[in-house]
């Protein structure tokens, strides 16, 4: 066999072989590494490069060298499942760098890390003001885990007293040009109703790139002509603009009204139509 032949053929099995011991390994692998699997990915590599490259090297040599080295990764990881400090001298632990806002230097210089590169990881995370910062951790893959300060953090439904919303995932329905029927019944429509609501748009099912329904049963839609303009639904915005009209209506007839009784109660049906849109108000916007 000539040599060329020789390393076209070694160069697919290997992939083969790198691929199904990737598959078998888990998706862990494909995440960022820790220590032992950098050592071990690079390992490998070099394994399946030498007999590769040096024809004179049996192939079958380096696949057995490949397949023990995997399997020692696996019974490391086993390893690691069953005891927390065998996991940390093998892959890491986590080291905190700002505790109660203050910088501990000594774990910077421990793990070698110079200001520059904590400020840079830090604007990473939106944070260019040290002074933001509760606590952090340098993770033992290298990212930095942070923890504003109160008030810093993004205000949530809960600090304003609102009450919580659940969202689903949107489900995809539309993919392609092709409907997805099991999709589709999951969100409780079918295809009367994706029909009724893409005519509404003038568009034809075969023109939809990918549709998707999300959580308040509203369709969008991505066009594989992007040079068409696909309207905005306006349902929802257009009830919210109705109930504050009424809201406000009610309002002015309390004002403009001489009667008590009928003040009290136009005031009185403004403030319960004005709570009742701010329950409704997350699932009135768009």
């Amino acid at each position: 066999m000539p040599d060329w032949l020789d390393i076209a053929v070694r160069v697919i099995l290997f992939i083969i072989i790198l691929f199904l011991l990737t598959k078998l390994s888990g998706k862990k692998q494909l995440s960022e590494l820790s220590f032992f699997e950098y050592v071990s990915g690079i390992t490998i590599g070099s394994i399946a490069a030498e007999v590769i490259i040096n024809t004179d090297n049996r192939v079958w040599h380096g696949i057995i060298g490949i397949c023990v080295f995997a399997l020692f990764i696996y019974l490391v990881e086993i390893a690691s499942l069953h005891s927390k400090k065998f996991r940390d001298y093998v892959e890491g632990s986590g080291t905190v760098i700002i505790k109660d806002g203050k910088v501990l230097e000594d774990n910077m210089k421990k793990e070698k890390y110079t200001t520059d590169e904590l400020l840079q990881l830090l604007r990473g995370k939106d944070i260019f003001d040290l002074s933001e910062v509760e606590y952090a951790v340098l993770e033992a893959k290298g990212s930095l885990s942070v923890l504003p300060k109160k008030d810093f953090r993004p205000i949530t439904r809960k600090d304003l007293g609102l009450p919580s919303v659940n969202e689903k995932e949107p489900y995809t329905v539309i993919m392609d040009g092709e409907i997805l029927d099991e999709a589709l019944t999951t969100t409780g429509k079918n295809r009367a109703w994706l029909q009724a609501e893409l005519d509404t748009q003038n568009i034809t099912i075969e023109n939809v790139f990918l549709g998707q329904i999300d959580t308040y049963g509203t369709l969008s839609i991505d066009l594989f002509d992007d040079k068409i303009q696909v309207p905005t639904p306006q349902e929802r915005p257009l009830m919210l603009a109705h109930l504050k009209k009424c809201q406000a209506d009610l309002e002015l007839f309390a004002l403009a009204t001489k009667s008590e009784s009928a003040k009290n109660m136009y005031a009185k049906n403004a403030k319960k139509l004005d709570e009742s849109m701010q329950k409704l108000l997350p699932f009135l916007k768009d």
